[in-house]
């Protein structure tokens, strides 16, 4: 009796559901397919905001490339307008680099990429040269992603996002498309956007995954096949160039590329039937890379939704229905942000490298049953890839019976473990003095469990050098190492007497060294060791032999470095001082040696910089002293230079050499790129220096020769290749000098 009265009360409502369950179930139901295109993708965006406007529902969705983000970021359940939001302040261009910013590099990394600028990183095995596989791994791609969507535990199905969702991309090893319809979002949108060459291809399961635009641009027949009975197409394909276009090798190339895309976008265009719509934004001047133009994009996306309002308002909805339906993907919303805020219990780490994984769980430090948010995850990925030994890592979540792990994936470089790296460097003066360098190292990594490291390198040009260093981590998080090292360096430098012109002198000499040391953080390093050398100076006119010398003694270091640049820096410090010991020991002559030896000395060498910036205006500081002090006053071997640009501008480089040395300087750059070009990616200073200093031979006094002031300006570039420069200097004592530089550090 009770259910009979229990039904008849609530026949009404029930029956109600039931016939809005029905007529809804009637609707027809409105799938969306979004092609790829770019940055062209904000017309994506324009379409929505019509859509929306115009209380239109989507029920499915299916993107290619950009259609696959802009399609995804949608089926999470945000609105046009929010989508517009993220994708606007999203700086999408930095994900053309997935180079660690250098402020972040470990100390030693800093150096070796100061050095070997030519941004081409080789591996070698089994004497054969390998590559990676694309110009980017995708790294910075993907936390881009991750902080537009946050971080969704992987679903079962793209079913369980507010709008089911498939992303399509292409087996590389077989020319298929692949549908994408579970897993990592994230993931499937990175996939479905690898440009071949331009990105390396995804690795999911047994597959390698790139770019769905090669197989299936406008993926008509997926958003079919997921259950739409009418299709809204939107294509913003590039259309093939005219024969007038096709005058430059990229011209050519670009067209054999939209022949793939074009073919197969022409044919899933033929799927579409009467009932479907076929929305062509007009993409005439707008770029596949350039996201300054993201606003023409979404505008254009808005005038061909609108183009065709009068046949897509027949699928609008009275507001009570649209607001039914906006209800139930927000609940569904809510769900994904319910799942998304779930504390994580464990950390699993799965390491595709020979770094050990404590040294990875250090970077990380993320602790469990904590709420791990996107910029956490993002900072957290940050702190490993930056120790600059792995191509990609990675980072998801997993929801098992109810509880949340992080899964980190942390991935070396596939063409190592062994590199060659280059650089290359110009300096001229325009007068007596041109310089040009080629450096080549070649290191071996992982030959040990704690990683280990052989490093050898040859620069030729004004002067030689061969460096050859085993380095070893002496712990696994590699706090602790050892340093052996030999060096052999043949240069030629101008020894000052008074009242007397500067006597060339050419100098070689072998070292090796053993030290001890501490990375006390990932900028910064201290050490202590042994060092022993034999070398000699020559000069045929002046000296009449070649005369020997040897010494052996210890040394101390200490290092810190956090500038964003070496040469034009805008933020962050740079400090190090080197001290050495040394017992001497040099052939008695007139000009070098005429003390007794042995004599001991003490040298110091330290050296500042400083930056500090404000808008489009850096201010620079810089300093150096170094002095070699002997027990009885004598001449040491050691002698320090100055001169060059911004060391003492006016003079060349290396012009001053003395056993003391004093420098000061205070520079200001003014970045015309942004200001004035609006070149956001190529910094261009233009630059002002007032400077001081001098050097002095043992014995003498301040008085005696006095501070020289100095000054300069220069127009400076931050290039692929290092630094560029282009400057003038003139000194107090009127010597002037033109500087050009090219890859070299200063």
């Amino acid at each position: 009796m009770t259910d009979i009265k229990y039904v008849t009360r609530y026949f009404p409502v029930l029956l109600g559901l039931f016939l809005f369950s029905t007529l809804a179930d009637a609707r027809p139901k409105i799938g969306l397919a979004l092609g790829g295109g770019g940055a062209k993708g904000a017309a994506h965006i324009g379409v929505l905001k019509i859509l929306e406007q115009h209380n239109i529902p989507i029920d499915y969705i299916a993107g290619t490339s950009i259609g696959s983000v802009v399609g995804g970021m949608y089926a999470t359940g945000l609105s046009a307008d929010e989508v517009e939001t993220l994708m606007f302040s999203t700086p999408w261009e930095q994900g053309y680099s997935d180079s660690v910013p250098r402020e972040k590099l470990p100390w030693r990394i800093k150096q070796q990429n100061d050095k070997f600028n030519i941004p081409l990183e080789m591996g070698i095995e089994h004497a054969q040269l390998k590559m990676p596989s694309g110009l980017l791994q995708g790294q910075k791609a993907m936390e881009l992603l991750r902080g537009v969507l946050g971080v969704h535990p992987n679903f079962d199905s793209f079913d369980d996002l507010a709008i089911p969702y498939r992303a399509v991309a292409t087996d590389l090893a077989s020319y298929r498309m692949v549908v994408l319809d579970k897993g990592n979002l994230i993931a499937a949108m990175q996939a479905s956007s690898s440009v071949p060459g331009a990105l390396a291809p995804a690795e999911m399961g047994s597959l390698l995954l790139v770019d769905g635009g090669i197989t299936q641009n406008l993926p008509v027949d997926v958003v079919r096949s997921m259950g739409a009975d009418i299709v809204i197409a939107v294509d913003i394909g590039s259309e093939l160039l005219k024969k007038e276009d096709l005058n430059s090798t990229i011209a050519v190339i670009s067209q054999l590329s939209s022949f793939l895309t074009n073919q197969n976008t022409v044919e899933q265009k033929t799927l579409l039937t009467n009932n479907d719509f076929l929305l062509l934004p007009d993409i005439e001047g707008l770029s596949t890379t350039d996201w300054s133009l993201l606003e023409a994009g979404l505008v254009r996306g808005e005038a061909a939704a609108n183009s065709q309002l009068g046949r897509l308002a027949s699928l609008s909805l009275d507001d009570a229905s649209y607001q039914e339906y906006l209800s139930e993907r927000n609940n569904r919303r809510g769900l994904l942000l319910a799942r998304s805020e779930q504390v994580v219990t464990e950390i699993r780490l799965s390491s595709k490298s020979n770094v050990a994984g404590a040294l990875i769980l250090e970077k990380l430090q993320l602790e469990t049953g904590t709420t791990i948010d996107a910029s956490e995850l993002n900072a957290a990925i940050d702190r490993v890839y930056s120790i600059d030994e792995f191509q990609r890592v990675n980072a998801y979540t997993l929801l098992e019976n109810g509880e949340k792990t992080l899964h980190v994936e942390a991935e070396g470089k596939s063409w190592g473990p062994n590199f060659l790296k280059f650089g290359i460097g110009w300096e001229d003066d325009f007068d007596n003095q041109s310089d040009l360098n080629f450096d080549v190292a070649y290191i071996m990594r992982d030959l040990t469990d704690y990683g280990g490291e052989w490093r050898s390198q040859m620069e030729l040009g004004e002067q030689k050098v061969f460096d050859t260093e085993f380095y070893l981590p002496l712990d696994e998080n590699r706090n602790f190492y050892s340093s052996s090292n030999y060096l052999y360096r043949s240069f030629e430098w101008d020894f000052f007497l008074k009242d007397t012109p500067s006597i060339p002198i050419e100098q070689s000499f072998s070292s090796i060294s053993q030290g001890i040391g501490y990375n006390y953080t990932q900028q910064g390093y201290t050490e202590i060791g042994l060092i022993a050398e034999a070398g000699e100076f020559s000069n045929e006119y002046y000296l009449g032999k070649k005369l020997n010398y040897s010494s052996y003694g210890g040394y101390f270091k200490f290092g810190f470095d956090t500038l964003d640049s070496i040469s034009f820096p805008t933020k962050g410090t740079y400090f190090k001082i080197d001290t050495f010991l040394r017992k001497e020991d040099i052939a008695d002559h007139e000009v070098l040696g005429e003390s007794d030896s042995p004599l001991t000395s003490l040298f110091v060498d330290v050296n500042w910089k400083s930056a500090l910036n404000f808008g489009n205006h850096s201010i620079v500081a810089k300093a150096s002293y170094a002095e070699t002090v002997t027990r009885n006053g004598d001449e040491s071997v050691y002698f320090s230079q100055l001169g060059g640009f911004l060391n003492l501008s006016g003079y060349s480089k290396g012009a001053l050499t003395g056993s003391k040395k004093v420098f000061t300087a205070g520079i200001y750059q003014f970045d015309l790129g942004k200001s004035f070009l609006e070149l956001e990616n190529l910094p261009l200073y233009l630059g002002i220096s007032f400077e001081t200093g001098n050097v002095w031979q043992e014995g003498d006094s301040l008085e005696e020769s006095g501070l020289i002031l100095s000054s300069s300006v220069f127009l400076g570039l931050e290039s692929m290749l290092g630094p560029v420069a282009l400057g003038y200097g003139r000194a107090s004592t009127d010597s002037q000098a033109f500087y050009f530089y090219l890859g070299k550090n200063f």
